[in-house]
């Protein structure tokens, strides 16, 4: 039977009676925009931006910087205290990583390897430094096979035991208002995933 993610993550929330902390990755400003909207009310949320898969170096920092360019308006917009953690291109990782998968598709084997890098990284980071819980944006995007990701949280949970946030924020009507927000913000938005494999399945 199929999960839907969402819903999980909304009975999750409904019975908290705090705001605990969360480590929430960001592949970019764009998809961050409904996700931390969404969460902003349940968690103290802190954006980590871990995307070594992101090349060349010159577009890596045009997404970090319009990711920090998101938080900083929205904050003030909005009375807001959405918290930003940064951390080094570590790009010889994801190449490690896709080793003898460059030549897959964009959603093929390379995708979850990426992912679970990720993923695994930002709940390291997150048990480092005491976060309650790790989640990710990645699932706001139509592209992105939101099943698989919630699979790699689950068990990235069970290994490095901090508590994942299960969701698929793309889910009653999440990824428009993502683009709605982006124009709202004129955010930068990328015409690739990241990695120059996938931009040249693009350009197909």
């Amino acid at each position: 039977m199929k999960i839907n993610y969402q819903n999980y993550l909304l009975e999750l929330v409904k019975n908290f009676n705090d705001k605990p902390s969360l480590l929430l990755h960001s592949c970019c400003g764009p998809c961050s925009t409904e996700v931390i909207n969404f969460l902003k009310d349940y968690f103290t949320i802190t954006v980590y931006y871990y995307n070594p898969n992101i090349e060349p170096l010159s577009e890596y920092l045009k997404r970090k910087q319009e990711q920090i360019r998101f938080i900083n308006e929205y904050n003030k917009k909005n009375n807001a205290k959405i918290a930003f953690l940064d951390c080094d291109y570590d790009h010889e990782e994801f190449l490690n990583v896709s080793k003898g998968l460059e030549q897959e598709k964009e959603g093929g084997n390379r995708c979850p390897k990426c992912f679970y890098l990720r993923l695994k990284k930002t709940a390291l980071t997150a048990k480092e430094n005491n976060f309650a819980y790790f989640g990710t944006t990645l699932t706001v995007s139509p592209h992105k096979n939101s099943t698989l990701i919630n699979k790699i949280g689950e068990y990235i949970e069970s290994k490095v035991n901090v508590k994942f946030i299960y969701g698929d924020f793309k889910k009653k009507d999440g990824y428009k208002r993502s683009i709605a927000y982006s124009k709202e913000y004129n955010l930068y938005r990328q015409t690739y995933c990241g990695c120059l494999y996938g931009k040249e399945d693009n350009n197909d």
